[in-house]
C-alpha cells in the first residue's frame, strides 16, 4: 500500500484535535509497578539508570515517552523481564500530538536519518516555545490555555531528538518568507532566528534556506518530510489542513527523495543560509 493513514506526534502547524495516549500511562505503569517490586525509590532507580527523580516521575506518570537508552537501562535494574523492551515500540507521543502524525512520530524516535522541507510554517522540530504558542494559537479553532500548553508541549518534546544518541543526521530546509512572515512578532521573530543560527551549528544539523525568488521549484506539491530506519528503509509524510499519509511504498518513497535532492541542490549551501539567518537577525 502506498498510502497508510496515520494514526499517531504533531504536525507542523497544527490541525484537529490532538487525541490522548493511553499507551504512555500504561507503560508508565508498568515502569512503576516494577521499580517497587525492586524495592526501588523513584531517586534510586533514577541514579542507577542515569536519568533524574523527575524524569522518571514524567514517565510514570505518563507525561514522557521514555527514550531507547532509558528502557535499555530499565530493563537490567527491573528484573530483565523483557516487557519493557516489548512495549516500547508500541508507545505513542502523548497528548498534544494530532492523532493522524503518532505513527511518524514511532518512526522519528529511532530514526537514523530524518529529512524535512516546510513552505507553510517552521518545522515543530526548530520551533521556540513563543514561536510555537503563537503558530497554535493563531490557527482555527479556538483554543483553551490547556490545549495550547498541551500542544506546545508535545512540539517541544520532540526536539530532544536532537540530542538522541546515536545521533540522527538532519536536514531542514525552510522557505525565506516562513522567517519574514513575523510569526508572533518581532521579539519572536528575534529569538526564532538566534534558535535558528545555534541549531545550524550543531554537527548533525544541515539548515538551507530556500530564497524568495527561485523560478526553478521542486517544492510546489508542498512540504515532505524523509526519514531513514535503523533496517535502512524508507519512509515519507506528507501532510495537509486536517491530516497526514504515512508513505512507504519504495517507488512513492522514492519520488519524495528525487524531490528532496532537487530542493537541495535550489536552497541556499548552509553557509549562505546562515548568513542569510545573521542578515535577517541584524534587521530586526
Amino acid at each position: 500500500m502506498a498510502y497508510e493513514s496515520t494514526d499517531g506526534g504533531t504536525g507542523a502547524a497544527g490541525g484537529a484535535e490532538p487525541g490522548a495516549s493511553d499507551s504512555l500511562r500504561t507503560f508508565g505503569a508498568v515502569v512503576q509497578a516494577l521499580r517497587e517490586h525492586a524495592g526501588l525509590s523513584r531517586e534510586e532507580f533514577g541514579v542507577r539508570i542515569g536519568y533524574s527523580k523527575h524524569t522518571v516521575a514524567s514517565v510514570e506518570q505518563g507525561r514522557r515517552m521514555a527514550d531507547r537508552d532509558f528502557v535499555e537501562r530499565a530493563e537490567p535494574v527491573l528484573g530483565n523481564t523483557g516487557a519493557l523492551r516489548k512495549a516500547a515500540p508500541h508507545l505513542s507521543r502523548q497528548a498534544g500530538l494530532a492523532s493522524w502524525f503518532r505513527q511518524w512520530a514511532r518512526l522519528e524516535a529511532h530514526a537514523v536519518t530524518l529529512w524535512t522541507y516546510e513552505c507553510r510554517v517552521i518545522p515543530g522540530l526548530l520551533q521556540t516555545e513563543r514561536y510555537a504558542r503563537a503558530v497554535t494559537e493563531s490557527v482555527p479553532p479556538v483554543k483553551d490555555e490547556e490545549q495550547v500548553a498541551k500542544q506546545v508541549a508535545a512540539r517541544l518534546e520532540r526536539q530532544q531528538l536532537f540530542e538522541r544518541r546515536p545521533p540522527i543526521a538532519f536536514s531542514f530546509i525552510i522557505e525565506q518568507a516562513l522567517i519574514e512572515r513575523g510569526t508572533g512578532g518581532p521579539d519572536v521573530t528575534r529569538e526564532l532566528l538566534d534558535s535558528l543560527l545555534k541549531r545550524a551549528l550543531q554537527f548533525n544539523v544541515e539548515l538551507q534556506i530556500m530564497p524568495r525568488y527561485q523560478p526553478d521549484h521542486a517544492g510546489f506539491d508542498g512540504p515532505l518530510m524523509l526519514l531513514e530506519s535503523p533496517d535502512n528503509k524508507w519512509f515519507s509524510y506528507a501532510e495537509g489542513q486536517r491530516g497526514g499519509m504515512l508513505i512507504s511504498d519504495p517507488k512513492e518513497v522514492s519520488i519524495m527523495l528525487q524531490r528532496y535532492a532537487k530542493l537541495r541542490s535550489q536552497a541556499l549551501t548552509s553557509e549562505d543560509s546562515r548568513s542569510l539567518l545573521k542578515q535577517l537577525r541584524g534587521a530586526l
